[in-house]
């Protein structure tokens, strides 16, 4: 089977490729760095030639929304032309877990995406993750104020990076399922449960405060908006995990 990644050198890409290989799919990395732009679809064509799976996993460089509903609707269109043109039969699709639901910020751009992809002639699959392990700490980051860290207080499964790209490659080998698989971590607690163990395990002292008000990637959010169904994949790592590993 010959499957073309998109965003093949990025976290979760490079590790998708490895699962890939190791299903025996002969991988083809598109990035960049292999002369491929999708921006302006240069070198696409070539690229996806004969492909019989492509792999976005693709994301935004900038958290900003209307930069990541720019980079959505010019990358992801371009792929999926391409993808219609090669005569790819599966198009598969890494987004997030609340797409559906937020309504804005970052969500809304992933939202875009996935009626892209939905809305194409391409059989397709879409794999929606909830925040990985490094969201939370980018969450503390961003609610960090000299009287404390201020997060929402949104319960959550947060999850490997390991653990994503091995369901993407699962369905990427798969039948299109013309729908979704959630991809979930084993741990389903309050975001700020989870800064107070980052920043436990960090020597970091002072309050983290559950703020309602305060925004996830750009969004505010009901409390279970990140919460996946009852079907998710659920991954193996854990949070302490993580930690310890970093």
């Amino acid at each position: 089977m010959r499957i073309v990644v998109a965003g093949a050198t990025g976290r979760i890409g490079s590790k998708t490729v490895a699962g890939l290989r190791d299903h025996g799919a002969r991988v083809v990395p598109v990035s960049r760095a292999d002369g491929v732009d999708l921006g302006t679809g240069q070198g696409l064509g070539g690229a996806l030639r004969g492909a019989e799976v492509v792999v976005d996993v693709t994301d935004a460089p900038s958290r900003e929304p209307e930069a990541s509903r720019d980079f959505f609707a010019t990358a992801t269109g371009n792929l999926l032309e391409a993808a219609a043109a090669a005569g790819a039969g599966h198009y598969v699709a890494l987004s997030v877990v609340g797409a559906d639901r937020a309504g804005s910020g970052y969500f809304r751009a992933k939202a875009d995406q996935e009626a892209l992809v939905t809305g194409s002639a391409v059989p397709y699959s879409l794999v929606r993750a909830t925040p990985f392990f490094e969201s939370v700490a980018a969450a503390a980051e961003d609610g960090t104020r000299p009287d404390g860290v201020f997060v929402p207080p949104l319960a959550v499964r947060p999850v490997s990076l390991d653990d994503v790209a091995a369901a993407v490659a699962h369905v990427a080998v798969g039948v299109p399922l013309f729908g979704v698989l959630e991809a979930a971590g084993p741990e389903e607690r309050r975001l700020d449960d989870f800064v107070t163990e980052l920043l436990t395990a960090d020597g970091r002292t002072g309050p983290v405060v559950a703020d309602p008000g305060a925004p996830f990637f750009g969004a505010p959010l009901r409390e279970r908006t990140l919460l996946p169904g009852p079907d998710a994949r659920l991954g193996h790592h854990t949070f302490t995990q993580w930690l310890e590993q970093r």
